[in-house]
């Protein structure tokens, strides 16, 4: 819990919004699954997982294929004649007889069904109408309760296998319950002028609806999303910018040695980021910059020459990824080519211990280690520099604000937040605010374009003949799936599947890698394919960024009709990273309508990735437009992005007003609920204002 949340707890220890869902009325495996519907652990995580839509079950009509809510008398119940045959409870109905089907085993089914079907009682059930022979059926309900239980209006929630619609509504009623009278953080006048319902009352208005909801609940949810994010923003980049600064200045013979290693010149988008990095880094005040590239744009030799630069100002410079794994091969290239320039990097992660600890330890204190690329290992309390200059943070939206923070209080820092997923330009307010950018396009010298096509899963057991041939030349592959078990979708390809059929074929030659792993058996995995010792490596989305080998010449992604276009543009920039053609297959899960075969076609005829995020917005509306969906950090969950684009530019002003008002968010009965608000959304800003008041 960050200094926000600490703080809110303390001054209501009675809130439970902050507690785990454990706390709940549920069973601990209930629980456990619905943390990973939610992507959270907290009650908060459970009321900010919105409806994918919503059954009205008000209507008394026996229509066929769809729902009617009857109030019915029972007849009899009629056991099966043999095992494969249902179960009926014959009944009275305002649409005639009504024959309610289960099935189940003998066992238990029987005198389960006797006890909620007692002869002449009456009932109120919900679900789909069938005719069956001119027989009005209505198979395993909804709902069966005494009269006037039903709701009418009844949330649907995305959910995941193990985890039903009554046990998320169960859970939600007590969560709702434990929504107190919170002060309001939002402008009175903005409140009025859009008919906004407070906070508590948007959420029940949203998750337990007694009519079809309106849009202005969700409305004003998103909008609190959008503020607190713009709130984030502010906070961190004057907490970064009112510190004081210095000037990095260099003669250039680092960068040069670096760059006749590297063989290439840079590129035009490349030179011209440069130079915003260097005009930056040459003033006296700090740095707040986001470089933001396609796949393969080039980004680690940007983040390598402002690293450079710093050395050759005195300073120190260090390198935060998300993943050993990323933060390795971010090294392998540093090494090389820094190593030519005659300046030494290291690594700094959980896996570096003993000697070679102490050793790196020792020489980031004393300054007698220029360059470290690291993990969360950075940001920890031994962890001292002599005189870091300069932090580059890779994939920044994996980390939280707090995160990000400690590791610039380490020194008198610039820093450089670096992301590979591009970014719609209607949406850079929504996570970058006022950071300064600087955009990369075009493709390194040496780089081919990635043969992109659709493949009809009629062909999938073609591609089997054709990896066969590429690994005989010493190619490797991805093979993406989007589950990692049977089950979380009835129709999904799982992970494990798909890994024992082809494991079924090419033997030792295929690994798997998915978030459900340990991280070391995924990490093992995914070092085996980069080393070669795999050429087949089954996944996830784990692979989406951070993953480089040159030799995977193929990416094949099952489903992908199901995956955003960012996604799939992440994905296929895995492959065409070395002097090889490569190609990109998409395998859909079948026949393909209209719209999803205008979607694909983006990706087959384009490969820039900030056009793509651009349609991916158009086509997904409401949808992850940038193909990230994290649990446990901030993202944005109630925002629609097409539908709330006009609402970012409000509240970046509104933000900025509040703050001017109150800079510390603590003056004001608004700026005070504001940090409330920061709380709710997950920005533990451990920042010195914040910690102040």
């Amino acid at each position: 819990m960050g200094i926000v949340s600490a703080q809110v707890a303390e001054q209501d220890r009675n809130m439970t919004l902050f507690a785990p869902l454990s706390s709940l009325p549920l069973p601990e495996e209930k629980a456990k699954r619905l943390a990973q519907a939610v992507e959270g652990p907290r009650v908060l995580d459970l009321l900010f997982h919105l409806p994918e839509r919503y059954q009205d079950r008000r209507s008394s009509q026996a229509r066929e294929g769809e729902v009617a809510t009857l109030a019915v008398r029972v007849e009899r119940v009629v056991g099966p004649r043999s095992p494969s045959q249902p179960w009926v409870v014959l009944c009275d109905s305002p649409a005639g007889p009504l024959e309610l089907i289960y099935f189940g085993r003998r066992s238990w089914m029987g005198a389960w069904l006797e006890r909620h079907f007692p002869e002449g009682a009456e009932r109120l059930v919900s679900g789909k109408m069938k005719l069956f022979r001119d027989q009005w059926r209505m198979e395993a309900p909804d709902y069966v309760s005494p009269p006037d239980i039903i709701p009418d209006i009844q949330p649907v929630w995305p959910l995941v296998r193990g985890l039903g619609q009554k046990d998320v509504a169960k859970a939600m009623e007590a969560a709702l319950a434990a929504v107190p009278d919170l002060p309001e953080w939002q402008d009175a006048p903005l409140l009025a002028r859009r008919h906004w319902p407070p906070f508590g009352e948007a959420l029940r208005a949203v998750q337990a609806p007694a009519e079809p909801p309106e849009d202005t609940p969700r409305d004003r949810l998103a909008y609190d999303e959008l503020l607190a994010g713009q709130l984030a923003i502010g906070l961190v980049r004057r907490t970064v910018m009112r510190r004081p600064g210095r000037q990095l200045l260099g003669d250039g013979r680092l960068r040069q040695a670096a760059l006749a290693a590297f063989g290439f010149p840079p590129t035009e988008g490349q030179a011209r980021a440069l130079a915003e990095i260097d005009a930056d880094l040459a003033a006296p005040t700090r740095m707040l910059r986001l470089l933001q590239g396609d796949v393969g744009s080039g980004k680690t030799l940007v983040a390598l020459q402002a690293m450079l630069r710093a050395v050759e100002g005195g300073a120190q410079a260090a390198l935060m990824a998300p993943t050993e794994l990323l933060a390795r091969q971010h090294l392998r290239t540093f090494q090389r080519l820094a190593g030519a320039a005659g300046v030494e990097c290291v690594l700094l992660a959980g896996s570096v211990k003993g000697k070679e600890r102490k050793r790196v330890l020792a020489g980031l204190a004393d300054g007698s280690i220029p360059l470290v690329v690291g993990t969360h290992a950075l940001i920890e309390d031994g962890v001292a520099f002599r005189d870091l200059g300069l932090v580059v943070v890779d994939e920044q939206h994996r980390f939280g604000v707090s995160q990000r923070l400690a590791l610039t209080e380490k020194g008198t820092t610039d820093v450089l937040v670096m992301t590979a997923t591009p970014i719609p330009r209607t949406l850079l307010l929504t996570q970058w605010g006022e950071m300064a950018t600087s955009r990369l396009d075009g493709r390194p010298a040496g780089r081919q374009p990635i043969v992109t096509r659709i493949i009809s899963r009629e062909r999938r057991e073609e591609l089997t003949d054709r990896l066969r041939a590429a690994f005989a030349s010493g190619h490797r592959a991805y093979w993406v799936v989007r589950a990692v078990e049977e089950g979380e979708r009835h129709d999904n390809v799982a992970a494990e599947t798909t890994f024992a059929e082809l494991a079924a074929i090419f033997g030792d030659k295929v690994r798997l890698a998915h978030g459900a792993q340990k991280l070391d058996v995924r990490e093992a995995a995914l070092q085996d394919f980069a080393a070669g010792r795999a050429q087949l490596l089954v996944a996830t989305t784990v692979v989406e960024v951070g993953v480089d080998v040159p030799e995977a010449t193929i990416m094949i992604i099952e489903q992908a009709e199901r995956f955003g276009l960012a996604a799939l543009h992440q994905l296929r920039g895995r492959v065409g990273r070395g002097k090889a053609q490569s190609f990109c297959l998409l395998l859909p899960s079948g026949e393909l309508n209209e719209f999803e075969q205008r979607r694909l076609a983006v990706l087959r005829d384009t490969e820039d990735g900030f056009t793509i995020a651009d349609a991916d917005l158009e086509f997904r509306g409401g949808g992850d437009a940038l193909g990230v969906r994290q649990a446990g950090h901030i993202g944005r969950r109630l925002v629609d992005p097409q539908r709330h684009a006009g609402m970012i530019r409000m509240a970046h002003k509104d933000a900025e007003l509040l703050m001017q008002k109150d800079p510390d968010l603590a003056a004001t009965p608004r700026g005070k609920a504001a940090r409330l608000l920061l709380a709710l959304f997950g920005h533990d800003l451990t920042l010195a204002p914040l910690a102040a008041g």
